[in-house]
């Protein structure tokens, strides 16, 4: 395949690729978060999941608003992808970059955001 026809496909391809393809999808992201959160951040986000009590630190309670709703999205993104040591928090927070792909990520997120109490306000962050 030439560069040209190579460059042609990726434009083609981003044209036609829908914005709500890549648009956060709390649904999905309540699937992952059980599959890859719960164990300890618990079913309800509130840090006391089973292997909760078995860290030096306790898990984040993603549903503290008042925390929560002060990281941004970006932050969020680099604490799930690269784990908590890459973000100055504690190194038992997994980097699941390896095993989760971006969308994945913004769907956590999304979900994440969705247990916060006070709700978080898109655009804040």
């Amino acid at each position: 395949m030439s560069g040209r026809t190579f460059i042609f496909l990726v434009t083609v391809s981003a044209i036609f690729v829908s914005p709500e393809m890549w648009a956060q999808n709390a649904k999905e992201g309540s699937k992952l978060y059980i599959s890859y959160c719960t164990s300890c951040h618990g079913d309800k986000g509130k840090g006391d999941g089973v292997a909760a009590k078995s860290l030096p630190v306790k898990p984040a309670d993603h549903t503290d608003g008042a925390v929560m709703n002060k990281f941004s999205d970006q932050f969020l993104k680099e604490i799930i992808s690269k784990g908590g040591s890459a973000v100055g928090k504690s190194a038992f927070m997994p980097a699941w970059g390896s095993s989760l792909n971006d969308k994945q990520t913004l769907d956590i997120i999304s979900y994440v955001r969705s247990l916060a109490d006070p709700p978080f306000k898109a655009g804040d962050k």
